[in-house]
């Protein structure tokens, strides 16, 4: 069985919850190397100083036998057969200060996000140290894995403009070599946790219900999702909203707002902390929206898709490669006034909203579809590190040869009879 290590700096939320979900599900061994998910920018500072020495440990502390002669066996520190790390690694230190328990073990870096295109703050400058850090942990790995095709084309169309920001040795050819072992891996879910509450879908359902299920932030644009909701109250449309999702801000007033305006609309209003909770919002639900100016991925959207909620997306992002192209007419948006316009089909449609399902669709992402894809790209990764070594191997062996040859002690008649293109192939 192949022996792995996965370093998750920022171990909380949605990184978790992937770290997890491949390692139960993987058919290799994979040892989790990580650390709280909290202070993200120390974590990619400094963190590589608590992970080698967990790396170290986990070394030390699994030694494996070994034959060092035919009659004779040593014990040697474990060494993994592959590493994966998060984007929140900082790998050349990770490796410098692992040493030399990590050499020449393939390294693949998985992007969830990255901190060149993340959205900052409004009101913040980009801090380039952190973006400075993806880009030389990407460098430093075998191969790269970005969660959508949209993340890693918004990636490389920005890197130029990292590289040239800066005054000389900017290695603009790197570029080019990142992109050859860069490829795209989607992010695995468990979506069959949310089987045993299906149970509880309403049979008998009211007007229609519109879900926010995402996090209670800037770059999510929940101003634009309420206003939309403000129109269908101004036109006197039967609606009621569920607003769920994580908040990590202490006064979001937007929401405050809706809460005030939308009163006895919201049938829900906050973070459903549990799985049945949260479940049972999802199955109660007919349509889930997004108005989001950033998202790299869309997990929330594929659990509501996976519990029958008819998507309305904006066409942008990494959305349309979650909707198949028949059905993007369907259900992706251009403008904030076809928002509105789809809200207002739906509301008066209600039998065909909730006879539509993309379950489907959302199956696609299930762990039981992508561990094992995941597994195979391990097992390329491993395979191609060891073609390498063998052939580097070979070509060891050759200079040792040859050096051995160009120093053998020599008399001066075989000198003249050997010319010196003879003597370089001796």
């Amino acid at each position: 069985m192949l022996d792995c290590f996965l370093v998750s700096p920022y171990h909380t939320g949605s990184h978790a919850a992937w770290a997890q979900g491949y390692i139960d599900r993987s058919t290799f061994q994979i040892d989790l190397i990580s650390m709280a998910g909290r202070f993200w920018k120390w974590r990619m500072q400094g963190g590589a100083l608590e992970l080698s020495q967990q790396v170290i440990h986990h070394c030390q502390f699994s030694k494996v036998e070994c034959q060092i002669s035919q009659d004779k066996r040593a014990e040697r520190y474990r060494q993994p057969d592959c590493l994966w790390v998060t984007d929140m690694t900082n790998l050349p230190a990770l490796l410098a200060l692992a040493r030399p328990y990590l050499d020449g073990v393939p390294i693949l870096y998985y992007a969830h996000e990255n901190q060149l295109t993340y959205p900052t703050t409004p009101g913040e400058k980009r801090d380039l140290t952190y973006a400075a850090i993806n880009l030389l942990s990407m460098v430093t790995a075998d191969a790269i894995a970005f969660n959508s095709h949209y993340h890693l084309q918004e990636f490389f169309d920005e890197l130029p403009r990292l590289l040239k920001h800066f005054p000389d040795y900017n290695h603009l050819d790197a570029i080019p070599k990142l992109q050859a072992k860069s490829q795209v891996l989607p992010v695995g879910l468990d979506l069959h946790k949310f089987d045993p509450y299906e149970e509880t879908l309403c049979t008998q359902k009211g007007s229609l219900r519109i879900l926010w299920n995402q996090r209670w932030e800037y770059d999510k644009n929940p101003s634009e999702f309420f206003q939309a909701l403000y129109e269908l109250d101004k036109a006197g449309v039967p609606f009621e909203v569920v607003v769920a999702g994580e908040n990590f801000r202490q006064q979001p007033a937007e929401f405050a707002e809706a809460r005030r305006r939308l009163g006895d609309r919201i049938v829900h209003f906050g973070y459903a902390d549990t799985l049945t909770s949260y479940a049972q919002l999802l199955f109660n639900c007919d349509v889930v929206v997004s108005t989001a100016h950033h998202e790299f991925f869309g997990i929330s959207v594929l659990e509501a898709m996976y519990c029958h909620c008819y998507p309305l997306l904006p066409n942008r992002l990494s959305y349309p490669e979650l909707i198949p192209k028949s059905l993007q007419p369907e259900h992706l948006y251009d403008t904030f006034e076809q928002l509105c316009d789809r809200l207002k089909w739906a509301a008066h449609h209600l039998n065909r909203v909730r006879e539509s399902s993309l379950r489907s669709v959302a199956l696609e992402y299930e762990w039981h579809t992508l561990a094992p894809r995941y597994d195979a790209v391990t097992v390329e990764l491993i395979q191609s590190s060891r073609k390498g070594k063998s052939i580097q191997s070979q070509r060891d062996t050759s200079q040792r040869q040859w050096k051995r040859a160009s120093c053998r002690p020599q008399g001066d008649a075989e000198l003249q009879h050997r010319g010196t293109g003879e003597m370089l192939q001796g």
